[in-house]
């Protein structure tokens, strides 16, 4: 029996229709079955989470000078109490706030209280919070999700990523959480933050990690991941958990037009704050990690202009003389990507890496010097933080009458006691001496300014304008797009700066 082809499909989507009415409502409008449509609940995970996580209150002395010391020139005049007869209505309400002099009495030390969030690493009563949370603290204690308190100890902090270590002593072990390997984290990973937003305790809130490696600018070490869980004023110091229950990060930091969560929530990763946390358990204090080299980015014209085929790596802009990397044998215009058998893909990463290796271990430092591959071996030393400007400190040799010539947009001379004056240079100052930059030159793109110092032309050394002119023309012969030039301010801090030749 023969059977239309179009009844046939008019019969089916009847049958189909009426399925669907069937069904009820819902199922017309439910839509098609996702692969993943969202993490189970977190409920049962939150629960055997949210007891480790614990809210820190601190309170600080605050004392105020309200002028009355006669020793402020600029403190605010004081108020007089108002004259008024003996037994006037207001008599008794302004004795309580003026003495017998008619002066307001010293303005009294109060107390400046302060809360975020924290979580327990280990049972015996070890807690991290954000250093932050607890800086000029007098008295810091913590709060746990069962209503006891404890007081607090602070073993150590470190403010360049702003950790802090408690120990409390408690009358039974602790609910305690464990570090994940958070260079596994990848964007789209779900994230849990648990912490205390607005003294809101034990809040829970779902988001996922939106980008890895976020530098905010905050420090030295940025290295965030940012997530979209919320998180807001309180959630500072509280863990960051992966679904596995284990702590990714410590909640930081936020960027917020309004102060609330605007789905842009920073945490510190767990691989930056480990080793940061040991430490200042065994020490309290950090002992990081020092090279002794100042550094750059390598931009994509200073890459061109060393022959390298990309973008990459630590440029050395300059060596200090006391540090281990002299020694070493590294040198201005190596470019260092590897370290310690990690791979330095952008200047950032070095101090970071170099900042958690042990001080006095040996390890080599892969770098790229005039196109060619070598590997050297350096004893990391240990950080000095006052240490940070490197200065030159060879003697030049000063011409009486200095020769000038112009190129790539610039004037340069030799040095003199009287430009050395009208620059403020120091008598250490070596090189060629820019005197002058033209409008709209690349140079003045880059930053150039008169008084810089060109102390290298494609890394060869230079102390005259004619050494520069002459190196330009070598690097022409040579089919060269851009020339590299190591300055030096007026400071003795060194960087390099890549011109086009053309």
């Amino acid at each position: 029996m023969l059977i239309d082809s179009k009844s046939l499909m008019r019969r089916s989507g009847a049958v189909a229709l009426a399925a669907l009415l069937a069904a009820g409502p819902a199922a017309l409008i439910a839509p098609p079955a996702l692969a993943a449509a969202g993490p189970p609940s977190v409920a049962d995970l939150s629960a055997q989470l949210i007891d480790a996580v614990v809210n820190i209150s601190t309170s600080q002395t605050v004392t105020a000078d309200n002028g009355d010391n006669g020793d402020d020139d600029d403190a605010p005049p004081q108020q007089p109490m108002p004259k008024l007869p003996p037994g006037a209505p207001f008599e008794d309400f302004f004795n309580q706030f003026f003495n017998k002099d008619g002066k307001a009495p010293p303005a009294q030390p109060h107390k400046a209280e302060a809360l975020g969030s924290g979580f327990v690493i280990d049972s015996s009563g070890i807690i991290v919070t954000n250093n932050h949370v607890i800086d000029g603290a007098d008295d810091i204690e913590v709060n746990f999700n069962d209503g006891s308190k404890l007081k607090a100890k602070l073993i150590g902090r470190d403010k360049k990523v702003d950790v802090a270590v408690l120990k409390v002593d408690p009358p039974k072990p602790l609910k305690a959480v464990k570090f994940a390997d958070s260079d596994k984290v990848r964007v789209g990973d779900w994230a849990m933050a648990i912490g205390n937003p607005f003294g809101l305790s034990s809040t829970v809130t779902l988001g996922i990690i939106s980008a890895r490696n976020r530098d905010i600018n905050s420090g030295p070490y940025d290295n965030y991941l940012q997530t979209d869980a919320a998180i807001n004023k309180g959630n500072s110091g509280g863990p960051l958990f992966d679904m596995d229950g284990d702590v990714i990060g410590i909640n930081t930091a936020i960027i917020s037009p309004t102060g609330g969560s605007i789905g842009l929530g920073f945490s510190v990763p767990a691989a930056t704050v480990q080793p940061v946390i040991e430490q200042l358990e065994k020490y309290g204090e950090t002992r990081r990690g020092w090279l002794g080299v100042k550094i750059q980015g390598v931009t994509d014209d200073i890459a061109e202009s060393l022959g390298m085929d990309h973008a990459e790596g630590a440029l050395i802009a300059g060596v200090d003389d006391k540090g281990p990397a002299k020694p070493a044998g590294l040198e201005p215009g190596d470019v260092i990507v590897k370290f310690d058998g990690h791979d330095i893909k952008e200047m950032r990463d070095l101090p970071r890496i170099v900042a958690d290796t042990p001080v006095d271990k040996q390890v080599e430092v892969v770098i790229l010097r005039k196109g060619q591959s070598l590997t050297k071996t350096v004893t990391v030393a240990r950080l000095d933080e006052g240490d940070t400007v490197i200065k030159a400190s060879a003697e030049p040799a000063v011409p009486p009458k200095p020769k000038t010539a112009k190129a790539l947009g610039l004037e340069m001379s030799g040095l003199t006691k009287d430009l050395r004056d009208q620059f403020k240079l120091g008598s250490d100052a070596k090189g060629v001496l820019i005197t002058k930059v033209d409008d709209g030159s690349p140079a003045e793109d880059k930053q150039v300014k008169p008084g810089d110092l060109i102390l290298e032309v494609g890394q060869q050394a230079v102390s005259s304008p004619d050494d520069v002119t002459r190196r330009l023309d070598d690097l022409k012969k040579t089919g060269t797009k851009q020339a590299l030039l190591l300055l030096s301010n007026a400071q003795g801090e060194l960087h390099f700066v890549a011109l086009a030749l053309n």
